[in-house]
């Protein structure tokens, strides 16, 4: 007799290529809010704008991360929203940090469209918003 295989239904939002999905947006979640703190912390009147921008740069990864990792449909909703706010996010502030310098003295996650981390933080909420297309709930 041959081991039963278990049954296979749609993908989850954590399994497969979401795993890798959700830990990117963990580590951005981490390193956002690492950023955000050192920069409030040190000097928080040098670039107020640009570091409260870090602060709800790594709420949104962590509202990702989290419904991610929940799935069910109000999870996957959430994580539309939130994968949506931080696309718009990225390309506003990415074009105002070129576009108006002196709002971003500092470098946030999303100026420069992400420039310091590769650029990912522009590449992401895509990559989020293609995952969740695929894994909508019933």
């Amino acid at each position: 007799m041959g081991a039963v295989e278990p049954a296979r239904g749609p993908a989850t939002l954590s399994s497969g290529p979401g795993r890798v999905l959700v830990f990117t947006y963990g580590l951005f979640a981490v390193a956002a809010t690492g950023r955000s703190l050192l920069q409030l912390g040190t000097d928080p009147g040098r670039a107020p704008f640009a570091y409260t921008l870090s602060t709800v740069a790594a709420v949104l990864y962590l509202v990702a991360t989290t419904c991610l990792l929940l799935g069910g449909l109000r999870a996957w909703r959430v994580a539309v929203v939130a994968c949506g706010i931080e696309l718009a996010g990225v390309l506003v502030i990415g074009t105002l940090s070129y576009v108006d310098t002196a709002l971003f003295p500092d470098k946030t996650v999303w100026s420069h469209f992400g420039q310091g981390y590769g650029f990912l933080p522009l590449l992401l909420p895509f990559l989020g918003l293609a995952w969740l297309r695929t894994t909508r709930p019933d």
